[in-house]
């Protein structure tokens, strides 16, 4: 009897999924490994679920939430390279003979620290502590990323150095112009203004544009490096001073009578009444503030972000023509007539600090990028540089034949004097160590006399007005060779210019902040404190943060009866005079110690008495 076929047998017999997949091909960095069994695919065999001893949980029952405080203590997580301390592996399967980041040296470190770890934190509560220890550990890591982002700029400091025995005063600036390359020598050129001369210059922060002002109304600005002109115009007025504001699209001009402020075409934009007779200009980037002296003796703040004068200062001292800022707390310095520095901040209308200079008036001030020197120059024909950390005291001095005119420093901490129709610099061992006055570094004559002087900002290049117009010198090694650009850009745009303008203006620091150490900004003021708690507790009649008289708490099942209540009371009492007990003994030994005589004193029969 025949049977029906069965669907599929007569079929061939089906490959074994195993055998089925292709097999991979090992790249080179995979390690080779042995198969388990005949047809196994190569690499780490899985882990085989034991579904029949997991337990099953019933569909209708509700789990109860895990609480999100644990009873356990928290223990800190560890960290991925405590967890797998082995060397990791690269693509060639080579080991990494150093692993980890590159150490970094602590002087290197140290430079980018703003907070001093020498002095302890102040007895404080557990929470401000905390945020203290935070913060102070955030800026020690700061610091040791800038320190290693440090390692990639590509630019150095330039210098200028003499064969054996040469003096680098008599090097001319022709032989440094035929020893550099072309993009440097075209920095260096002169400008022959004597129609409208002297001329007084100021460079932008950026370094890239240069503004210039010639005492018979001549004002132009325009980019130094392409040589392209912006603008350039008459104002058929005495200038006697120019300034960029905080970009170069906005120029601030001392004309004979008034204040004037123009835009980078050459349009008058506004004229402060209220700021006559200018003789001298600065503007406070940080703070958004144009300081103005004038001969009548008033050192008035302009505030630019709003238009507003926010402080209008009498020193007292006659006519002021000599002013400049220190760039690291923005304190202006004020030069007058009988030898005196004074050092004024807008919040405080007397000045902050007098620093006797010269036997007669004084001619030109100067302080260097740091805030830590200040070079002064006197009719006394005496050039000298004093220390402004505190003591005021002068370091060094010189006396020059005609005496210096007008000074400037550097961003590295060089020194320029203007002495008649000839510019001096000086140079130091550094750029936080203050200049050497033994030996010029560099001397150029000029064709006219000294009427302003400037170093430009990241570039080699010091700018002098003279009487016959403008000259740019070139000193090795007197600029910052690297550039922040999200801070000083030389090469932005004009949507990168008007983004700055608008974060800048966002983190513009008040002028009440302005004093003599920035760096008290962000202690703890503790006679004020004491002061101001002093007058609470007089106005209160009681002390609001004293500790409060214990209070028990109740009790329940009839223990908080008011006999239990008084006996607590009495324990907590009776234990805090315990205390009290304890500390006057632990003094007592120590004032009988101070109490004690010498070896060598007499006795007295009135000894008997000391208790």
């Amino acid at each position: 009897m025949e049977t029906a076929p069965q669907p599929g047998r007569d079929l061939p017999p089906k490959k074994d999924k195993l055998q089925a997949k292709k097999k991979k091909p090992r790249r080179y960095w995979e390690e080779e490994t042995t198969p388990i069994a005949a047809g196994a695919s190569p690499g780490p065999p899985r882990k085989k679920r034991n579904r029949e001893l997991r337990p099953q949980r019933p569909k209708n029952t509700r789990t109860p939430k895990k609480s999100r405080i644990s009873n356990k203590p928290q223990v800190p997580k560890k960290s991925l390279e405590w967890r797998n301390p082995e060397p990791q592996q690269i693509l060639s399967g080579a080991q990494d003979p150093f692993p980890g980041p590159a150490p970094v040296p602590v002087e290197m470190a140290q430079k980018f620290r703003r907070t001093d770890k020498s002095k302890k934190l102040p007895y404080s509560k557990s929470k401000t502590r905390s945020r203290l220890e935070v913060a102070e550990a955030q800026e020690e890591e700061i610091s040791v990323k800038a320190a290693r982002s440090e390692l990639l700029l590509a630019e150095e400091p330039g210098f200028l150095e003499g064969e054996d025995g040469e003096d680098t005063a008599k090097i001319l600036q022709t032989d440094i112009v035929e020893a550099v390359d072309i993009a440097s020598a075209a920095k260096h050129f002169d400008l022959n203004l004597r129609q409208f001369g002297p001329y007084r210059l100021n460079y932008s922060r950026t370094g890239r544009h240069l503004a210039l002002g010639g005492r018979r109304g001549h004002v132009a600005t325009f980019d130094w490096v392409t040589k392209k002109l912006m603008c350039e115009i008459n104002v058929m007025e005495a200038v006697r001073d120019i300034r960029f504001l905080h970009s170069e699209a906005l120029l601030a001009v001392a004309q004979n009578r008034w204040l004037h402020i123009y835009d980078n075409q050459g349009i008058e934009l506004h004229c402060l009444r209220r700021c006559d007779r200018v003789t001298r200009l600065e503007f406070l980037p940080f703070h958004f503030l144009l300081a103005t002296a004038s001969e009548t003796g008033f050192l008035t703040y302009l505030d630019v972000s709003v238009g507003k004068i926010i402080a209008a200062l009498n020193a007292r001292a006659g006519r002021l023509d000599v002013m400049t800022q220190n760039p690291h707390n923005a304190v202006i310095h004020l030069g007058h007539s009988n030898g005196t520095v004074s050092l004024w901040s807008p919040a405080v209308k007397e000045p902050l600090a007098k620093i006797l200079c010269h036997r007669g008036g004084v001619r030109a001030v100067a302080v260097d990028s740091t805030g830590t020197h200040m070079a002064t120059s006197g009719l006394d024909h005496q050039l000298k540089i004093f220390d402004l950390r505190g003591t005021f005291q002068p370091l060094s001095a010189r006396t020059l034949p005609q005496g210096a005119g007008h000074l400037a420093f550097s961003q590295r901490g060089l020194l320029a004097a203007g002495m008649g129709d000839v510019v001096n610099i000086w140079a130091g061992q550094g750029k936080a160590s203050p200049p050497s006055l033994e030996q010029p570094y560099l001397t150029h004559r000029l064709s006219g006399h000294v009427h302003g002087l400037q170093f430009c900002p990241f570039e080699d290049v010091l700018g002098v007005g003279h009487s016959g117009g403008i000259t740019s010198m070139l000193v090795p090694g007197a600029a910052e060779p690297n550039f922040d650009g999200l801070e000083s850009n030389p090469y932005r745009s004009r949507k990168q210019r008007q983004e700055w303008e608008v974060k800048a203006l966002l983190e513009k620091v008040p002028a009440e902040l302005i004093c003599l150490d920035p760096r008290a900004l962000a202690e703890v003021d503790v006679i004020s404190l004491e002061q101001e708690k002093k007058e609470r507790m007089e106005r209160l009649g009681y002390d609001p943060e004293a500790k409060a008289p214990f209070q028990p708490k109740p009790k329940q099942k009839g223990r908080s009866s008011s006999a239990s209540l008084v006996k607590r009371k009495k324990k907590v009492m009776d234990e805090e005079h315990r205390d009290k007990v304890r500390q006057c003994l632990e003094q007592q030994p120590q004032k009988q110690e101070k109490a004690v005589k010498p070896l060598g004193a007499r006795s007295s029969a009135l000894d008997r008495f000391v208790r």
